[in-house]
């Protein structure tokens, strides 16, 4: 099942989100359960979120899976949001 993580980080975070940039992506590498992820921007290029696409069991692995990230667990995001999603265009 395909889920959507969609978290938007707290005000003035992004030297948070810097110092556990490469934790975050070898979590990424290390569990083999993520199909696409990009930060979000802001108008002027800065990172101000994450969009990630799980590819997991089920909604409990979803959120397992986003309470383990380095940056959830560095309390970088104000909010994140999981979603089942359907791809119908992309590989």
């Amino acid at each position: 099942m395909l889920v959507a993580l969609i978290a938007h980080d707290r005000k003035g975070a992004l030297s948070v989100r810097k110092e556990n940039r490469e934790a975050h992506l070898a979590y990424i590498e290390a569990t083999g359960v993520v199909a696409q992820a990009g930060p979000l921007l802001d108008d002027d290029g800065q990172m101000i979120g994450s969009l990630v696409i799980l590819d997991v069991a089920d909604m409990t692995a979803a959120q397992d899976w986003a309470d383990n990230d380095p940056y959830a667990r560095a309390d970088l995001f104000e909010s994140v949001t999981l979603m089942r999603w359907n791809r119908v265009i992309g590989g």
